[in-house]
């Protein structure tokens, strides 16, 4: 079947018995859940994949493209990846940019889906479409970086290559898939890849979609990429996301010593401004970019001892230092480096061992080289979380499962919700934030609700939980919904006047359809459902919508900030179901799950 932007089906391998199945996609299913994450999700439906154990050969992990992929629109060359996270048996899609994803999708398909656990440890193959698994040579242990160049030196430059570093292969809980210095980060999904034995996925490909409007689209595309370099996206090009430290730490945002305070002395030794004074830095941009949001620092002041440059974020400078109570940047950026090599997502790490050093603090673990403020112990720590050495195998597991195993109460300030470590943002003064972490079908995450948005409008008091919270925290889940379909980098979303409009404008340029903004606003709501579905069926309990008990239990140390009400939050949580149309208890209705489709065998109306 032909498509305009699509190629019209997937491919789904066995690595088990190496047997490929090119399985059609109907334009009902792609209308309703376009690509990326969306498609994802329904693919994993389709496989029944919530009752199967994250890391048992039988799970799936999904690599989904998308129908923007390839086109000239600004931040399209994205791929999501979509599987039950051993982190949070929970849904997890995490998303990553550069020329993976074009490169995926040039040989020939919309998605993989990768069930079955290779015989070894194997390098999968996608040549225009034709599969092959390589034994890993040479290669096991291997950091993301390595692997990758020493796959090119055997394989010829014209390869795009994903991997998983040591983390993956040990199957910590939260480790990554890498492309290009580039990670599909959060909930593990390089640990499923590592239990499937494969230590790298390298695609290359010729076969290009077209477009139903070429030239309107690429007048569009123009127009957008000038929109991009406006003041919106500003601090992203000349900063690069950490430009948010001295705002957040001046709001009280920001997240310090495991949730303990919201702001971080030493603050404005990590920020942007104070480490390109003494390095050098640099930019770079993903494939099929304008902005160039990633900022680069040398390790070291003096660049000739180290000449390899660390990528650095705001999520990795809260996460392995003001949350670990780390002041020095050396350390920070090193510390930074190491997650990337190892392919660790730096949100989980530093999560899991600041609530570790948090025990060792109250005297609940006997670990006592690890406190915080302590630069030599959060490396070794890092070393030890990627091999499973000694306490380290413990912090492989996340902070929810090493609270129950430190027990004591440990959970009250274990920094989680639904297993996924809390990002940098404090829940207590970002209190729409604290909601979306609270409903998120992946757990604590920014990247799926954006609620700080409406949280630092003028549209609420950020203090405070409020009639009309839900309702806005659904806007902004929605959005990001459809966004990580098309999909499209979130940092776009202020250079949108109606987002939905445009999306329409763009799927009908690209694909031939007589889309409208209200038919793409249906489906983010839909997409969302999908994902609760999964959950529902991986076994969800609405207690699982809550935060960690500190954040009802404690105020911050700034006066200015409040505790969180649970018996708000848990009014809130009811309205934002209702407003879904859920049951008061976050349940899908009987006719919603009958309008969804999916029967036991993963089968849906319009396959």
């Amino acid at each position: 079947m032909s498509h305009f932007g699509y190629h019209g089906h997937y491919l789904r391998i066995d690595l088990e018995t190496e047997q490929v199945t090119r399985v059609p996609l109907g334009t009902e299913v792609l209308r309703r859940y376009v690509g990326g994450s969306g498609l994802g999700t329904h693919l994993l439906l389709r496989e029944n994949a919530a009752t199967h154990e994250p890391l048992a050969r039988e799970s799936a992990l999904v690599f989904a493209f998308s129908p923007l992929v390839g086109s000239p629109l600004t931040t399209s060359a994205k791929f999501a990846v979509v599987s039950k996270s051993p982190l949070t048996d929970r849904i997890n899609d995490s998303l990553a940019s550069s020329g993976f994803a074009m490169a995926g999708k040039q040989s020939g398909c919309d998605a993989l889906v990768l069930v079955g656990r290779a015989r070894q440890n194997s390098v999968l193959l996608l040549n225009d479409g034709r599969f092959e698994l390589l034994p890993v040579r040479g290669l096991a242990g291997q950091g993301t970086n390595q692997t990758e160049r020493m796959l090119r030196e055997q394989l010829g430059d014209d390869w795009q290559i994903a991997s998983i570093g040591p983390a993956g292969e040990n199957l910590v809980r939260y480790a990554t898939i890498s492309h290009a210095g580039r990670h599909a980060g959060r909930g593990g999904s390089g640990a499923v890849m590592g239990a499937k034995n494969l230590k790298a996925i390298a695609v290359r490909g010729s076969q290009m979609t077209t477009w139903a409007d070429a030239d309107r689209l690429n007048a569009y595309a123009k127009d957008l990429a000038r929109r991009s370099l406006g003041p919106e996206t500003v601090k992203y090009r000349e900063l690069g996301t950490t430009s948010n430290m001295l705002v957040f730490n001046r709001l009280h945002a920001l997240p310090t010593r495991n949730f303990q305070q919201g702001s971080f002395a030493a603050a404005d030794q990590l920020a942007p401004e104070t480490l390109a004074v003494k390095r050098v830095t640099d930019r770079a941009y993903c494939s099929a970019c304008t902005i160039g949001c990633e900022h680069r620092y040398s390790l070291e002041e003096d660049p000739a001892t180290d000449s390899e440059s660390v990528r650095l974020e705001y999520e990795n400078v809260f996460a392995l230092g003001p949350l670990c109570g780390i002041e020095d940047g050396h350390a920070v950026l090193k510390a930074s480096r190491m997650c990337d090599q190892y392919g660790l997502d730096t949100v989980s790490t530093g999560g899991t061992i600041a609530f570790a050093m948090e025990c060792v603090q109250r005297g609940l673990l006997d670990v006592p080289w690890l406190r915080f403020g302590d630069s030599e112990a959060l490396w070794r720590a890092i070393d030890w979380i990627a091999n499973r050495r000694e306490i380290g195998d413990q912090l492989a597991e996340g902070s929810r499962r090493m609270a129950a195993w430190v027990g004591q109460d440990s959970l009250v300030f274990a920094p989680q919700v639904k297993g996924l470590e809390i990002p940098g943002y404090e829940p207590r003064a970002l209190q729409t934030m604290a909601l979306g972490f609270a409903v998120g079908t992946r757990g604590a995450d920014h990247n799926r609700s954006s609620a700080y948005e409406v949280d630092f409008s003028e549209r609420v008091d950020r203090r405070n939980l409020q009639e009309g919270s839900a309702a806005l925290a659904i806007e902004t889940e929605d959005k990001a919904a459809l966004m990580d379909s098309l999909i499209l980098c979130k940092f776009l979303r202020g250079v949108f006047q109606d987002f939905y409009q445009e999306a329409a404008h763009m799927l009908q340029l690209i694909t031939g359809w007589d889309v409208t903004a209200s038919e793409l606003k249906s489906c983010a709501s839909h997409m969302v459902s999908a994902k609760k579905l999964f959950n529902i069926r991986a076994g969800w309990h609405p207690c699982e919508d809550t935060l960690p008990a500190r954040f009802f239990q404690e105020a911050l140390d700034d006066d200015r900030q409040t505790k969180i009400s649970q018996s708000r939050l848990g009014e809130l949580i009811e309205s934002y179901n209702q407003l879904r149309g859920w049951t008061r208890e976050g349940y899908l209705s009987p006719q919603q799950e009958q309008e969804m489709g999916y029967d036991e065998s993963g089968h849906c109306p319009g396959d």
